[in-house]
């Protein structure tokens, strides 16, 4: 029976609620007694009463009952089931109507924002890239995101901070904005296909005078290395000569810098006035990682523009040291600027002040067909007496790695910026001849390689450190608050991706995504990625800087790894210190 029948089925209440008045009692005021009606069908008129009384009773409790059980048991606003929200009107539901408004206000906000600040561009899952392509792709996606956000927000500037939303820049640009990062990436971008991301730094480039950019006193190397090494590359790649024009302007911008009695050129100069200096905390000496990593470029741009002056400047550099005395056999960090030179204090190191050196000894061999026999019979003299003096295996694990040595004291400290030297021996002993050296470099550069790795393994975020140490109590690891930062460099993924073109083992791949899922959890911010402040925090503090060598050389390295060895072939290209590539000369 149907809620209407039920309605109609019960008796009208109104009936049975008055009696009438022949069944109501009398009071007798004679005897003071009431008096009931002795009508014969009293009984059966009061019985009928009760009767419908009980009969009303139940239909009101039916009633009742029904209306709590739809009151609690029926779903609110059920005809969202049956129709779509925006079919419907509602008119008496003041909550339903301010939430409909609401959200068509943040919809409207959504959409100017994301016309704003366009949506970055889609990331697979980090676990879902379970091949070489899947991970190449993710890669390349995180090079758009952090471009994304330089374009954005510090286009033009030299880096980017990427949670500030602003740009930055460090010394050794001086206090101009010179657009380091467009330079240091734009063949990263050509390399991984990001077509309109390399028009757009192409375009910038073209109108880019660097002359009248830079302000104050700019880092000789890190512009050689950056600015000079960024426009060759581009060239090589392109064929473009727009770029060979800049990378000759600029070089001829730094030429000052070689006016020494020596030949050793300074590591500072101001190209508004051509005033170059040293380092004030160099006590007036140069440094062998600078002075050192200038042939590649040098060379390189004379031997394409046919302009000698650049080779004779860096030959000039060759001759002085190749005529030095070396102690042991080692190169001291600091030379003098006197003629002749003379090295200062007896710090010998493959990291920091001294590392790319060592790299373009071999790679200035390399670069020119394997023609320079002079470099390569340096970089061989040079690696052994560092062998003999300063390679360690630690004790407890057999890690292998190059100390630090000041005079006669070893300090057991292995820097980020020396795990380069795995990649090095490998791209050695890939280009030797003699069978028994190239197997010797190989152990060595897969030691260095596995030593590195176990400092990012034994990290709380999966990164290493700055430096790390070897005691009794640790190993490849940093007890030092100021060596446990991180700042975006390459070198460990560098040696890795030798190893992998050397040796196709997967570990070496496996190793590098494990890097870039640590890169996605801790150093990536709001417009791109940034340096972590302390690789054994859970929740390390970001220091917000995004280095314009992220995309030179880490991503660069990245991509490569996960990419076939037809993709800039090692028989073919070499790579200056910042990651840019030079094509052999045959």
């Amino acid at each position: 029976m149907g809620p209407v029948e039920i309605y109609h089925s019960v008796p009208q209440l109104s009936e049975y609620l008055v009696l009438e008045t022949s069944y109501q009692p009398k009071f007798d005021f004679k005897s003071s007694k009431i008096n009931f009606p002795e009508s014969a069908n009293l009984k059966n008129d009061m019985g009928l009463r009760s009767h419908e009384q009980l009969v009303v009773c139940v239909g009101v409790m039916f009633l009742l009952t029904v209306c709590i059980t739809a009151f609690f048991f029926l779903p609110s606003g059920g005809a969202d089931l049956y129709f779509r929200e925006e079919n419907s009107v509602h008119v008496r539901d003041t909550f339903i109507r301010n939430e409909a408004l609401r959200k068509k206000e943040q919809e409207e906000l959504l959409k100017k924002a994301e016309e704003a600040n366009p949506v970055p561009i889609p990331k697979p899952e980090i676990g879902a890239a379970d091949d070489a392509e899947g991970r190449r792709i993710f890669v390349k996606q995180m090079i758009k995101f952090a471009w994304d956000g330089y374009r954005k927000y510090a286009w033009g500037e030299n880096e980017l901070r990427p949670n500030s939303r602003s740009g930055h820049s460090s010394s050794i640009f001086g206090y101009g904005k010179t657009g380091a990062t467009i330079i240091d990436a734009i063949d990263t971008l050509f390399i991984v296909g990001l077509k309109e991301e390399y028009k757009e730094a192409r375009d910038w480039i073209a109108e880019f005078n660097f002359k009248d950019l830079a302000k104050g006193d700019l880092s000789v190397f890190e512009t050689n290395i950056r600015f000079t090494g960024g426009l060759l590359s581009a060239y090589a790649l392109t064929g473009d000569k727009m770029f060979l024009t800049k990378a000759e302007d600029v070089a001829t911008l730094l030429l000052p810098a070689f006016e020494t009695p020596s030949g050793i050129p300074y590591s500072l100069i101001d190209l508004q006035t051509g005033r170059a200096k040293t380092y004030s905390w160099a006590s007036g000496k140069a440094i062998l990682s600078e002075y050192g990593s200038i042939q590649l470029e040098f060379d390189y741009l004379s031997n394409l523009t046919g302009n000698p002056i650049f080779a004779q400047k860096s030959n000039k550099i060759r001759d002085v040291l190749t005529a030095m005395e070396k102690p042991e056999g080692l190169y001291p960090i600091y030379i003098s600027m006197d003629n002749p030179p003379r090295w200062g204090q007896h710090l010998f190191s493959m990291g920091a002040m001294a590392d790319s050196w060592y790299e373009y000894l071999l790679k200035q061999w390399i670069a020119t067909g394997k023609t320079d026999q002079r470099t390569k019979r340096e970089y061989e003299e040079a690696i052994f007496a560092m062998e003999k003096r300063m390679l360690y295996k630690s004790e407890q694990s057999n890690l292998w790695y190059f100390a630090k040595l000041n005079g006669n004291r070893v300090e057991h400290t292995f820097e980020h910026l020396a795990c380069f030297s795995g990649g090095m021996v490998v791209l050695h002993a890939m280009n030797e001849e003699n069978a028994t050296i190239a197997q010797h470099y190989m152990d060595l550069g897969k030691n260095i390689g596995h030593t590195c790795h176990e400092s990012y393994a034994r990290s709380t975020t999966g990164i290493g450190p700055e430096s790390f140490q070897f005691t009794s109590s640790i190993e490849a690891k940093t007890e030092r608050r100021q060596d446990s930062y991180y700042i975006l460099r390459p070198e460990v993924v560098e040696t890795w991706f030798y190893l992998w073109r050397a040796t196709k083992d997967e570990k070496y791949r496996q190793w590098a995504w494990d890097h870039v899922q640590n890169l996605e959890k801790y150093a990536k911010g709001n417009a791109g990625y940034s340096g972590i402040r302390n690789v054994y925090d859970s929740n390390p503090e970001q220091d917000d800087v995004q280095q314009s060598f992220l995309f030179a050389e880490l991503f660069k390295y990245l991509y490569l790894i996960f990419s076939d060895d037809d993709v800039l072939p090692l028989d073919q290209w070499v790579f200056n210190t910042e990651a840019h590539p030079f094509r052999i000369r045959n």
